[in-house]
């Protein structure tokens, strides 16, 4: 089962974060293989530290939530929430597998989340597909409904990354700049 994580961070645990860096990449080490995606988002600025985002594949939802809330961050309170959802790997791949690598051009995390009709169930056109990274619906514990969706994609900027995604079909759409994770 695939999930979608993403750790927001909490006002001023940046240097928090910092303190527990090793103790982050040692608990992340022991999910090497099962992780599809990850990677810290930013600020406007492009370089304040706002999340995150870590995509799964685990056996099941109890796995998912000790995944989440037994993270060395979390566990310290630099987090101030955490958004798991199940997820479908629309692409069925890694982040790792992307065509364009790992640094060139803007990447993004875009999250939509629903009112109440599933919407973008589908891999966007063939241009967007190569843009790409991970794409999927953010779903139930069980599977069963729709809730969302999340994208990292690369794109020129904020608002080309946002039209990944269907117009006036969210109740809110999250937009914040995001880079390939992982150790150094």
């Amino acid at each position: 089962m695939e999930f979608f994580c993403y750790h927001r961070d909490r006002v001023g645990s940046l240097r928090l974060r910092e303190e527990l860096g090793e103790a982050h990449w040692a608990y992340m080490d022991q999910y090497e293989a099962e992780l599809i995606a990850r990677g810290p988002t930013f600020a406007n600025d492009g370089e304040t530290p706002t999340g995150s985002v870590h995509i799964v594949d685990l056996p099941d939802p109890a796995a998912a939530r000790a995944f989440a809330f037994d993270e060395p961050n979390y566990q310290a309170g630099a987090y101030r929430d955490v958004l798991l959802r199940r997820w479908r790997n629309l692409l069925d791949r890694t982040m790792w597998d992307f065509p364009g690598g790992p640094t060139a051009g803007n990447r993004y995390l875009v999250l939509g989340v629903g009112p109440d009709q599933a919407t973008d169930l589908e891999v966007p056109s063939a241009a967007a597909r190569n843009d790409l990274i991970a794409y999927g619906p953010l779903l139930s514990d069980d599977g069963e409904v729709w809730v969302g969706t999340a994208a990292l994609v690369r794109a020129s900027d904020a608002d080309a990354a946002r039209g990944v995604l269907a117009e006036g079909r969210y109740a809110d759409v999250e937009v914040w700049a995001w880079e390939f994770g992982g150790r150094r």
